[in-house]
């Protein structure tokens, strides 16, 4: 019998390639990541699960795979895929936990040790043949505040605390629960306030939840410091861009340094709102997980996501709508399958 067919979308293929090709238990194809696209490519195909990217699917991708399949995120942020409707179509929705902290990570100090020593405008400057020398900070002793302890917030504590020797302060809504016993944290707390009170830097490391679309706004950029610089490696919705914009160009705001967007790729939410007119912004094309070793991790969780679907070892999986195992189409389809 011939292996199970899985589509991955096409930027996801590239990425990881070399693990796609080589897997034997599946025949991975590539696939166009648009939505309509994508349905045609599963038709062709006969394919019984997917691999998708970040791009958000609202419609027909979830009556086009088989009851029982598999629609795994490759990525950690599932804002997305419509857990409703795919619960609805009896599908696993999975995604890739744990593998990405460090790149993400890395990245983030990456972006606050740029903001430091003002390193894109010297370049820049460099490149235009101007020789401007700008004095810096050193790390060593600022403050970091990540808003998020999750696995990635806690990455980001070590690599800053145990390697620059920063201060850092965290931020959760549980308070000190979890992250407390990291001792590469001063101090958690659920008061955003208190956190980002004395920050030099404040790191955004929370998901794209409802509750936290626009978490930071007006009323949150009006507690941060002239000097601080708001770094953003999570998701694009969670910063309200124009009340960043005006923060930023009112100097009410040291500066900013963005991986994520809004709108991806990058446009203004408006014209006059447009981030890339600023002197003070570090902007940069999503690529926080985007290391030869998080993508090959990612798609080695993906297929071993559909591994377990295949073998309905659900307990195993990183399973994102769990109600769905209780709904009569899945079950349906689970007898169905071949």
């Amino acid at each position: 019998m011939a292996p199970p067919t899985v589509v991955v979308t096409a930027p996801e293929f590239l990425r990881s390639e070399n693990v796609f090709t080589a897997t034997a238990d599946f025949s991975c194809v590539s696939a166009p990541f648009e939505e309509d696209a994508l349905v045609g490519a599963i038709a062709e195909t006969g394919a019984r699960h997917a691999i998708v990217g970040g791009t958000v699917y609202r419609g027909p991708l979830y009556a086009a795979l088989p009851r029982g399949s598999v629609l795994a995120r490759y990525g950690v942020g599932h804002d997305g895929i419509d857990k409703a409707l795919a619960t609805r179509a009896g599908l696993l929705c999975t995604n890739t936990p744990d593998v990405l902290h460090q790149s993400v990570a890395e990245l983030t100090m990456l972006l606050i040790g740029a903001a430091a020593r003002h390193l894109l405008p010297v370049a820049g400057d460099l490149t235009q043949g101007r020789w401007e020398p700008r004095q810096g900070l050193e790390l060593e002793g600022r403050t970091l505040a990540l808003i998020g302890c999750g696995t990635i917030g806690r990455a980001v504590a070590r690599i800053a605390s145990a390697g620059y020797g920063m201060r850092v302060v965290g931020y959760s809504r549980r308070g000190g629960a979890g992250a407390a016993s990291n001792h590469y944290f001063e101090e958690v707390t659920n008061d955003f306030g208190a956190a980002v009170r004395d920050a030099d830097f404040v790191s955004l490391h929370i998901p794209a939840y409802p509750e936290n679309v626009r978490f930071i706004g007006r009323d949150r950029l009006a507690l941060l410091g002239t000097r601080t610089w708001l770094i953003n490696t999570a998701r694009g919705s969670v910063v309200d861009e124009a009340a960043l914009y005006d923060a930023l160009a009112e100097g009410r705001l040291g500066g900013a340094a963005l991986d994520v967007f809004e709108r991806e790729p990058y446009e203004p939410v408006d014209p006059a709102h447009d981030l890339r007119r600023l002197p003070n912004v570090v902007l940069i094309p999503h690529v926080g997980s985007n290391t030869a070793q998080a993508s090959r991790r990612m798609a080695e969780r993906a297929l071993r996501n559909i591994r377990l679907g295949e073998a309905g070892d659900f307990a195993q999986l990183d399973l994102l709508n769990p109600e769905v195992l209780s709904t009569r189409l899945f079950v349906r389809g689970l007898k169905a399958r071949p």
